[in-house]
């Protein structure tokens, strides 16, 4: 019977199984052959790769998608932090419901509706920058421009850091925040020397997504810039569906540059995440 359900179980996966094979692994494993296929070349090689990481304009890509991620998802992470333990901190009750359904909701919004509501308020003639613009406050900022991405990224990276962090939470104790004040430490005390430590694993896991989320988002940039700002997610379109610039190879070998940009990252958020776990073990 027991051998009887393990195979139960297994045939119940196979529909996940191949699912996953058809988009996930089989269009991966095309990008990565054909992105060895130089179309101007007409022959197989790295002339792709070659062209990519020594032209300054796809370099300015790697370098502008890179700043906007890092920048949205450290404010973003930060923002959230505050956000899910005033949540947490909130416990039961309608307003904590509301908010946690409002946070659900807002985490989908992005694309096309956010890059509209950020035009509105923020864009050359938007309600906000007519008002900025009329007392003077900060006349520099411009919503098509680096600082003005980040902000906009930061906006749809805040619900997901909230909802990501917010089970967080319940490692912590309230317990031991009443034994440190017992003992005479501070609430900053507190938080520098368990609070953090203990939410370090959460915090860099959170952190991955965020830029994961960053990197590869496509739909607002290009519904606020209209393709016009180079980022990765932009080239790569615009590489597989110009009109101009159609080289679909090249556009492959880009895309797996941003793989192994992520894998990398992941890489380097596996063993921050062991050492952080090893550092709160010994530290108990």
């Amino acid at each position: 019977m027991r051998g009887r359900g393990k195979w139960l179980a297994l045939l119940c996966l196979l529909p996940f199984a191949l699912f996953f094979i058809a988009f996930q692994i089989a269009p991966l494993v095309w990008i990565a052959i054909n992105s060895f296929y130089s179309d101007i070349n007409e022959a197989w090689g790295w002339a792709n790769y070659s062209d990519i990481l020594t032209s300054p304009f796809y370099q300015q890509a790697i370098r502008f998608s890179l700043t906007i991620s890092l920048w949205s998802s450290a404010f973003g992470l930060a923002i959230a932090l505050l956000g899910g333990y005033s949540l947490h901190q909130l416990g039961g009750g309608r307003l904590h419901r509301f908010l946690m359904s409002f946070t659900n909701m807002t985490s989908n919004f992005a694309g096309v509706p956010l890059a509209f509501a950020f035009v509105i308020l923020l864009g050359l003639n938007g309600c906000l920058t007519l008002l900025m613009r009329k007392y003077d406050i900060m006349q520099g900022f411009k919503l098509y421009s680096s600082d003005g991405l980040i902000v906009v990224y930061t906006w749809f990276q805040i619900p997901l850091g909230i909802l990501l962090l917010y089970p967080a939470f319940d490692s912590l104790k309230r317990d031991w925040q009443e034994s440190a004040a017992l003992l005479g430490a501070s609430r900053a005390r507190y938080w520098w020397h368990i609070g953090l430590p203990i939410l370090t694993p959460a915090l860099i896991g959170t952190f991955v997504i965020l830029l994961a989320n960053a990197l590869g988002a496509y739909a607002t940039i290009y519904a606020l810039t209209t393709g016009n700002f180079n980022v990765i997610p932009v080239r790569i379109a615009a590489l597989v569906s110009g009109d101009i610039s159609l080289d679909p190879n090249l556009g492959s070998a880009l895309a797996m540059l941003l793989v192994v940009l992520m894998s990398l990252i992941t890489v380097i958020h596996q063993w921050l995440v062991r050492k952080s776990y090893q550092n709160v073990r010994q530290g108990s």
